[in-house]
Formats: structure tokens, sequence, C-alpha cells
């Protein structure tokens, strides 16, 4: 009677690997460097004819999209030449940002719009064209038409995708400097406090939005006076 591989739903593929070379295969799977046959050996720590055993999952993952690769004496697992360009598209880079970049980011979040010699004024400090450029390829600042004065400088302003980033409904409600320092985030004693502005930016929302509540009111009794009428 014939044996059905199928049991409980689970298929059960032949597998013709020893357990000499699942031992193998998993130390180059968990290396975070390539290793020479030496290491190898000695974290498999039994007797064996390791070349035999490389070479045949060398050939096992020929055809796969990871290949055993050997470079020198070291061996190491890696991702088949041709899906590279693949894979490459796939990568994340991470990028420290430096404290240049850090200030200059928070300036432009508390005191935008704001101009290039704006930001240096705040910071006491002129900075690389880089650091602008660093924030403007993480599209978190963007630029914001010219302030008109002599030279009609660019102004910048933080982005939709900054807001999205850092998890912020609108710019209203990020943390003054006072609720920074009250939460332990911040300390006042070391810290420029000019970088996160004077409130100047809030001030002129909440005038904003006055200004608009009055105008609606105005609305409001012109309209009836004109019912009246």
């Amino acid at each position: 009677m014939k044996k059905d591989s199928k049991k409980n739903n689970v298929i059960n593929f032949p597998n013709n690997s020893s357990k000499i070379e699942r031992k193998v295969e998993a130390i180059l799977f968990s290396a975070s460097e390539p290793l020479d046959t030496e290491t190898i050996e000695k974290r498999l720590n039994t007797k064996t004819n390791l070349l035999k055993i490389l070479e045949k999952l060398q050939m096992d993952y020929k055809s796969r999209g990871i290949n055993l690769v050997q470079k020198r004496d070291k061996w190491s697992f890696r991702t088949s030449e041709d899906l590279s360009k693949t894979m490459a598209l796939q990568k994340s880079t991470f990028k420290k940002l430096s404290k240049a970049t850090i200030e200059t980011l928070a300036i432009i979040v508390y005191h935008q719009p704001v101009t290039r010699s704006e930001i240096e004024e705040i910071r006491g400090v002129a900075f690389a064209t880089n650091t602008i450029e660093i924030l403007l390829e993480l599209d978190w600042v963007r630029p914001a038409g010219r302030k008109d004065v002599p030279g009609k400088p660019i102004q910048y302003v933080t982005t939709e995708n900054f807001l999205s980033h850092f998890n912020i409904q609108k710019l209203s409600d990020l943390p003054t400097i006072d609720e920074l320092s009250s939460a332990g985030m911040i300390d006042t004693s070391s810290i420029d406090s000019s970088i996160f502005g004077t409130g100047k930016f809030f001030k002129e929302q909440e005038n904003l939005k006055n200004d608009n509540i009055y105008s609606e009111i105005d609305q409001t009794l012109q309209q009836t006076k004109k019912s009246d009428e």
C-alpha cells in the first residue's frame, strides 16, 4: 500500500541533507560575516569533510535566489547576482542625523517659514549646504516661495510627510519648550531656547483663528442687517 505523504494537512518534503550539512548551512546563515573553514569546523565541533559539504551546498543553492559564495578562503550566503538590482531597490538606508541637521529641522519647524540666513542667525553659526539638502531628501522640509526682502531668499517649511513620519496631526500639536522641559525631554539650562522659537508661530495661528471667527461674526451680522431691511 502506497504511503500518503500528506498527513494532517502537512506535506512532508523529502530531505536529502544530512544532519552535518544542515548544521553547516545554519552556521553560515546565522553568521554576520563571511566565515573561513577553520571557524566553521570549530563551531561544528566534529571532524568531517567540510570542503565537500560546502561544495554540495554551493551546488544546491546555485539556481536559487541566494547563493553560497566563496571569496578567497571565506564562505557566505549572498543574493544571486541576477537579482541584485531588484534587491537594491528594496534596500533601506538609515542615516544618523548630525546635530546641525537636527537643530536646523527644529528651527524650521518652530519658525516656519524661515530662510537660510534666519536659520544661521538663530543658530549663531553658518552650516553646510547639504544640511538642508538632507532634510529635502527626507521630504521633511520643502521650499515655500521667496521672502519679499532684498535678494528674495528662499523660505522653508515642513511637509505633510514630516507630520506623517512623526505622527503629528497638525503643527499646533507640537510641544512648546516649556512642555518639553517639564516632560524631562530637554534640559533648558544647556540648550538655546531660541531654537524652539518664542511661540510666535502658535500665536500667529491663534490670531489667524481669532480673525476668522471675527470675520464670520461680522458676516453673520451683515446678513442679519440685510434681512431686517
